[in-house]
């Protein structure tokens, strides 16, 4: 894959971590949409944040709306993800990829992921 995650690991209910999406040199960032999405064990895939090219425009899953944060760093090919206030229902396998939403994100080009536990 193009894409690699990391920054994730185990913290506790109410902690925080900050992941990051780094692309390849070869992987056109600035002219992507890009999106996190997560997966739960014996879940299906769940989109879980969206962002515009330039950062106009950011949208959010409810379950997350108001506790996480999308942001990009375009000259560092760089797409991020702040969690705050985890619940132990924030624990998945974070994956990142191009698109803004559901619908259009090419899940299928996802990176390898990082995994978030959330535990007491």
């Amino acid at each position: 894959s193009q894409l690699v995650e990391s920054g994730g690991g185990l913290v506790q209910p109410g902690g925080s971590l900050r992941l990051s999406c780094k692309a390849s040199s070869q992987f056109e960032f600035g002219k992507y949409n890009m999106a996190w999405g997560r997966q739960a064990p014996g879940k299906d895939l769940e989109w879980v944040a969206g962002m515009s090219i330039l950062g106009n425009r950011k949208i959010y899953a409810d379950s997350v709306k108001g506790r996480f944060s999308i942001s990009r760093d375009n000259a560092k090919k760089t797409l991020y993800l702040e969690l705050n206030n985890l619940k132990t229902e924030d624990t998945a396998m974070y994956y990142c990829t191009r698109g803004l939403m559901m619908a259009d994100a090419k899940w299928g080009e996802k990176g390898q992921g990082t995994q978030v536990t959330v535990s007491s």
